[in-house]
């Protein structure tokens, strides 16, 4: 099988390709999402995240989220419920579950054009002129690695696998990570269980809402990084968390009071090296070890193709790899939000356009 472009992934960034695409009037497309289901990494969040405060959700391009959309009802219902709508109303070609194993170049029996590439799948390879990827990072979560880590006898899990507080009742949590999950999950553990917060670095509360220039100026630092060919960070980390009223309440009530990041975890807790005392204790028991240490983007199917440089990263022109301007990354680095994602979705049609001619 033959397609002009493979879209890969079907949450906001493949959905905003595909869109746009369809807009460009090409009908020789495919959208490939290896969930059995639509809505991309939302409908694996955790039960108690209600849309009301969901962090991040975006109108897709052209159809909005409905405005009777229930703010108390889970994200993890609204948000796919509104990418299935989403899907039939543009008639998107999505075909699952497929994953996609590995992008590479031909062989010889396969193609003896050098301007296509093989998109192998566990359901057979198909041959394309552009890929668009927008696998995210929900399938390669990040858990770093400490002394002594493989010792402790309690629970360890990713907050990727986190479903709802009332499982940790009663039990002592240490939450680690600085990022926006991080303090949602304190929050909501705190109702049930005793908690202690540890990051690497002491957190940054802003304003609620983040302004344009700030935004623009984090999503520039991001865009800085990927164009060198470092590996993005979070456009998270270079705005701070947003001092949001539930926010403000966890700090006065110490539910966000944070810890520096312990030394080595023993069997039945953490420690501290004796310089960081205080204000940590030396040692601190407990029972769950949750790490929100964030994710790295899924891109381990794209190794054939070594895109990646010394760094670590992928040197990129907006949605375009500078190396093979035939893949586009969405979702990638400065385009890693539902608004960038949808805008980098735009854009990346429009960078095939010039490199395809269609």
């Amino acid at each position: 099988m033959q397609m002009e472009v493979v879209v890969v992934g079907a949450g906001q960034a493949g959905l905003s390709s595909a869109y746009h695409l369809s807009r460009a009037g090409l009908e020789d497309f495919v959208v490939l999402d290896d969930a059995p289901a639509p809505g991309g990494a939302w409908q694996h969040r955790w039960d108690a995240l209600t849309l009301r405060h969901a962090h991040g959700i975006h109108d897709l391009p052209g159809m909005a989220l409905p405005d009777d959309a229930d703010p108390d009802e889970r994200a993890s219902v609204v948000v796919p419920d509104y990418f299935a709508a989403y899907e039939r109303e543009f008639d998107l070609p999505v075909h699952r579950p497929v994953r996609v194993l590995a992008v590479r170049e031909p062989r010889p029996e396969e193609s003896t054009s050098g301007s296509l590439l093989a998109v192998d799948t566990d359901q057979g390879t198909m041959l394309t002129r552009g890929v668009i990827n927008a696998t995210g990072t929900w399938q390669k979560p990040f858990c770093p690695t400490y002394p002594g880590q493989t010792s402790f006898t309690g629970r360890q899990l990713h907050s990727r696998d986190y479903r709802s507080a009332e499982e940790f009742a009663g039990q002592h949590v240490i939450v680690i990570g600085g990022g926006t999950s991080a303090v949602q999950l304190l929050l909501e553990l705190g109702h049930v269980a005793s908690t202690t917060w540890v990051t690497r670095s002491a957190p940054v509360f802003g304003s609620p809402d983040l302004d344009e220039e700030a935004s623009c100026l984090a999503v520039a630092r991001v865009d800085e990084r990927v164009r060198a060919g470092l590996p993005p960070q979070s456009v998270v980390s270079a705005t701070g968390l947003r001092l949001t009223e539930a926010n403000r309440r966890g700090l006065d009530s110490g539910v966000l009071y944070r810890m520096p990041m312990f030394t080595r975890v023993v069997s039945d807790g953490v420690v501290w090296a004796p310089e960081l005392v205080p204000p940590a204790p030396e040692y601190l028991s407990a029972d769950v070890l949750l790490w929100a240490t964030g994710f790295r983007p899924a891109l381990d199917h794209l190794t054939p193709l070594r895109l990646r440089t010394r760094g670590g990263g992928i040197v990129m022109d907006g949605p375009e790899v500078v190396a093979d301007p035939r893949v586009q990354l969405v979702g990638y680095g400065p385009s890693a939000s539902t608004v960038g994602a949808n805008r980098a979705g735009r854009q990346a049609v429009r960078n095939l356009r010039r490199v395809l001619g269609f």
